[in-house]
């Protein structure tokens, strides 16, 4: 039967301050036992949470810490369209991230393309929620925020672990592993040398019709609680990079290692010493009991940061939005490995589809188009991701998974679609938003991309 795992909320004392209880129950035994887990604070309207903050992931319902920040450029076409997409009321009456964001700038006008791309990945459930916009009336509205966020976390985790003893391909925290960058099964791909005429009309037409500026938001790098891996329908290890130069298509995983938005923290503070599981955790962060939060830096984090900067950083995001179908594109550039006939770039790249709407939707095919500087275009077609259909529906509205892509020239330029069914049987191809691939100069001892400031 496995573990059961529900958020139980109870009101303490001062206002907007809750007891966090994670249920127990274990094979063959009848007892259900309540362990503390912390207490919940207020969610930051304004600033950044520091490092050493606890936190529950407001989709995945992990337990979580703050590493350090990151400030990204996020781009929202949506926020640019004429016909705005509308969200269904939910029982949460959560509302779309108010997140600023716009479409990648324009690339160059003489890209075409070449890649080979890969897909990993793990689904997830989410339901948007957007605090409010002064602290005015805070305590009130945001209280009655982390009822109802409390209240999704509850679901997703059941949701999770029900999906969890029903599938065979749950996946659970493990050390760093390599993987072998392959085409992906069931995918049929064509590759044509595109001149430079053809490639600045397909770019101008396709991706960039709109001219449309970033606007920055914040977002954190964290560590997952490894007792919780196996519950949350989210890739725990979708944070890679590549191995030594001389194997050029290896790459490695960091397990429970993430990247999340300031809107998905729900903070909350614990007395335990050590809160989280993760290897990681009391090699980079100290104990500090008079502090808030009660846990610190300590310099191999700091260490650690600035040599991996390069690789970690997280710079665009990129969202769009058809029929209440959501797709949130995050590229990472990762580095260039020289073969003996060319010099071959990597990147790697999240994606996330929710479903904003109340009909749910079943993911059944992928459509890539990918452009490379060297002068050829590939069209990748395929059934499903990762070798899934997905189903996104009101109970499970999210899927997210990683991918890796590879092109022989410097910069390129992805975009295309997944093709949904709804569940009234209407077909329709659900955007992916363009976005540029765009390298970054590299140490030439290291072969590993220099920290840009």
């Amino acid at each position: 039967m496995g573990f059961l795992q529900q958020m139980l909320l109870s009101r303490c004392a001062p206002p907007l301050m809750f007891i966090i209880k994670r249920t127990v129950k274990k094979q063959n035994s009848n007892p259900t036992r309540l362990a503390e887990v912390g207490r919940l604070e207020t969610i930051k309207l304004d600033g950044k949470y520091e490092t050493g903050q606890l936190f529950l992931h407001r989709i995945f319902g992990y337990r979580g810490v703050v590493l350090f920040p990151w400030t990204a450029r996020v781009y929202d076409r949506d926020l640019h369209s004429h016909t705005k997409p509308t969200q269904s009321t939910k029982a949460t009456n959560a509302q779309p991230p108010q997140t600023t964001t716009t479409q990648p700038p324009s690339t160059n006008s003489n890209t075409a393309a070449a890649s080979n791309a890969t897909e990993t990945g793990k689904s997830a459930a989410s339901q948007e929620y957007f605090p409010p916009k002064s602290s005015t009336d805070a305590a009130e509205s945001v209280s009655a925020a982390l009822k109802s966020q409390l209240s999704e976390v509850v679901n997703t985790l059941n949701s999770a672990v029900s999906s969890n003893t029903s599938s065979s391909s749950s996946t659970a925290s493990k050390s760093a592993t390599e993987t072998k960058s392959n085409a992906p099964s069931g995918t049929n791909s064509t590759s044509t040398s595109s001149n430079a005429s053809s490639s600045t009309s397909s770019t101008s037409k396709d991706s960039n019709s709109k001219e449309i500026r970033g606007k920055v938001h914040t977002f954190y790098q964290v560590l997952i609680d490894s007792r919780d891996c196996p519950y949350i329908r989210a890739q725990t290890e979708a944070v890679t990079f590549l191995g030594s130069q001389d194997s050029n298509r290896s790459l490695y995983a960091i397990p429970g290692l993430d990247y999340v938005s300031h809107d998905d923290i729900m903070p909350y503070s614990s007395t335990d010493k050590l809160p989280l599981h993760h290897e990681l955790f009391d090699k980079f962060l100290n104990h500090v009991p008079e502090k808030q939060p009660t846990f610190e830096a300590k310099d191999t984090l700091k260490s650690w940061q600035d040599k991996n900067h390069p690789w970690l950083e997280l710079s665009d995001v990129h969202k769009e939005t058809t029929e209440n179908i959501r797709v949130t594109v995050i590229p990472f550039y990762m580095g260039c490995r020289e073969t003996p006939a060319s010099s071959v770039y990597w990147w790697r790249y999240s994606i996330r589809l929710e479903n904003l709407g109340m009909m749910s939707v079943q993911l059944r095919e992928r459509h890539w188009r990918i452009f490379s500087l060297s002068g050829t275009l590939e069209t990748v077609r395929g059934r499903g991701v990762v070798g899934q259909e997905p189903i996104l529906s009101p109970r499970l509205p999210a899927f997210q998974y990683s991918s890796h892509v590879s092109l022989q020239a410097p910069s390129g330029h992805m975009w295309g679609t997944f093709r949904l069914e709804r569940e009234d049987g209407h077909m329709f191809d659900c955007k992916i938003p363009p976005f540029s691939l765009e390298s970054k100069p590299e140490d030439p001892i290291t072969g590993q991309p220099i920290k840009m400031d």
